[in-house]
């Protein structure tokens, strides 16, 4: 089995004066979930959709399983599968019937075709519902259900857009076991997501891609040491005692902290983060000021996106899990 199931090479993609890709380089180990993440038009899209085969790049090379993308699309189709944004099903139709239908277009029998609905219904927790129209499912539920039809196929390579886009907690859990459950049994994910917790959750690697470009790649944490190190984090009780705390935490880490006056917070990275809280407490203990938290926390994947996406994504709003669309 080859190392890499997908493989880019300077890949470039044209719309008039913007490049939406703009020389992607990619690597996707076999057997594995690689994250694409970046804010909204730098690319993400249309590198799934033109790996896909449903949009022709300008230049560049891409290959899927070692078949070229551009002059062996045939072969490339017959190894993919791919969840786009929103769910492709017909809601007119039952889970079963939607599963059937999308057999028969992949050139499975009639009788072929039952089983393997049959099959992704199991699999997919949806035999309960598989006679009720698609158009009264849940959100996960669809979601669920436009997972198994990219897998009528068995697909080597499974290309997923957003597959969590619009989902509740509980729902994008659902979504996430699936995928943890076909990487076991030996599928490539190529995943794109503006959702910092799921690229956290899921993906063995991460490309950040902005403008067009792959600006950084690695494990999350790798990604996440481009912030810096740890940090120790004191909220006082009392606002009047937050510069006499900066000032001690100086003393004692030898670095400037950083405060904030809306949250009384006070923060300061450092080399050993057991150490620096041991010695901050001890001497917080010793002054008598009393806080309301004290901990130490890891750069989160959210930092180190801002970070590496630059100015104009950080002025868009961020929530705990995801960059606001």
């Amino acid at each position: 089995m080859a190392e890499h199931a997908i493989v880019t090479e300077g890949l470039r993609k044209r719309y008039r004066d913007t490049y939406a890709l703009d020389g992607v380089d990619l690597a996707v180990r076999t057997g594995t979930v690689h994250g694409l993440l970046g804010p909204n038009g730098a690319g993400k899209t249309t590198a799934v959709r033109a790996l896909a085969t449903l949009l022709r790049y300008d230049a560049g090379r891409a290959e899927i399983r070692g078949f070229d993308v551009a002059r062996q699309p045939e072969e490339v189709r017959e190894r993919i599968g791919l969840t786009g944004q929103y769910a492709a099903v017909d809601e007119q139709l039952s889970g079963r019937q939607n599963l059937v239908m999308f057999g028969r277009l992949h050139k499975l029998g009639r009788a072929a075709a039952k089983r393997r609905a049959d099959e992704l219904l199991e699999r997919f927790r949806l035999t309960e519902a598989a006679g009720k129209n698609a158009g009264a499912y849940s959100g996960g539920m669809r979601r669920r259900l436009d997972l198994a039809a990219s897998l009528v196929r068995s697909p080597e390579v499974l290309f997923l857009d957003e597959p969590t886009t619009g989902l509740d907690p509980r729902s994008r859990n659902d979504v996430w076991d699936t995928i943890r459950s076909l990487v076991k049994g030996g599928t490539t994910v190529l995943l794109t997501t503006q959702y910092l917790e799921e690229a956290d959750q899921l993906a063995d690697r991460i490309s950040v891609i902005d403008a067009g470009r792959v600006v950084a790649e690695g494990t999350a944490d790798e990604l996440k040491a481009t912030i810096g190190a740890d940090r120790v984090e004191v909220v006082v009780r009392d606002a009047a005692d937050l510069f006499g705390v900066a000032a001690l935490i100086s003393r004692v880490c030898g670095v400037e902290p950083e405060t904030d006056q809306d949250t009384r917070r006070v923060s300061a990275l450092v080399a050993d983060r057991v150490t620096a809280l041991t010695e901050v407490v001890r001497a917080l203990h010793a002054a008598g000021v009393v806080v309301e938290d004290i901990g130490t926390r890891r750069p989160t994947l959210d930092e180190a996106f801002l970070r590496l996406t630059g100015r104009r994504t950080a002025e868009k709003s961020v929530s705990a899990t995801g960059v606001a669309r």
